[in-house]
């Protein structure tokens, strides 16, 4: 008896089905998603990135930033990652909106970047990104992440020194030598831009309940004790 077709029948079958669970189920629960308009400021979130922002997630994409970094905050119960102080919440589906290519990672070598740029806010967040990237280790002693000094540029100071000049951010080691200048090239420019730009806003209303579990207050967790 030929069972070829039984065969054939059944691989198609197989493949058609995981096909129909994984793309066509998640296409229908979430293809028809899109921004959120606040009432409040009439802004529709998650926001466009600027021009800078776009190329610098380019470079983020050239470097391999993906392969040590992701951009994802696991929910409570799936990892520790709101304790670590990654974001507020977990990341949802429709934070991604409206992005081309969306780098979720799964390795989580260093710290998760999706809320980066809020995490750094109101701690001179580019200027901590310049030593950063020079040498990570002057921003996080025991770093493993290599340095980027090839986003930088060594050079003789022609008339005026420029304001786009980073080495007074710099420990004494890294200075350059007398008459020169460390400045950013335009791709570290655009890199750390990108970095500025990666934070979640509040969270979506209809999705609450569903993933957010609320921080409890000094005084609720005086009463649990």
């Amino acid at each position: 008896m030929n069972r070829a077709p039984l065969i054939f029948l059944g691989i198609f079958f197989a493949i058609a089905f995981s096909w129909t669970g994984i793309i066509l189920t998640n296409q229908i629960s979430y293809g028809s998603l899109t921004r959120y308009v606040n009432p409040d400021d009439g802004k529709a979130y998650p926001q466009a990135s600027p021009g800078e922002a776009a190329r610098g997630k380019l470079v983020y994409q050239d470097l391999g930033c993906v392969y040590c970094h992701s951009q994802q905050v696991r929910q409570p119960g799936f990892g520790i990652d709101i304790e670590r102080g990654w974001g507020d919440r977990g990341s949802v589906a429709r934070d991604y909106v409206g992005e081309q290519r969306v780098f979720l990672g799964s390795m989580r070598t260093g710290p998760d970047l999706r809320n980066v740029g809020a995490r750094f806010a109101g701690q001179g967040g580019r200027e901590w990104h310049i030593k950063h990237f020079y040498d990570p280790t002057i921003t996080s002693v025991d770093s493993i992440m290599p340095p980027h000094r090839f986003l930088y540029e060594t050079r003789k100071i022609v008339g005026d020194p420029s304001l786009k000049a980073v080495q007074s951010l710099l420990p004494e080691k890294y200075q350059p030598a007398p008459g020169h200048e460390i400045v950013l090239k335009q791709r570290g420019e655009d890199l750390i831009a990108y970095m500025l730009s990666l934070k979640d806003p509040e969270l979506y209303p209809e999705e609450a309940a569903r993933v957010y579990v609320p921080k409890a207050s000094p005084a609720k967790k005086e009463a649990a004790k």
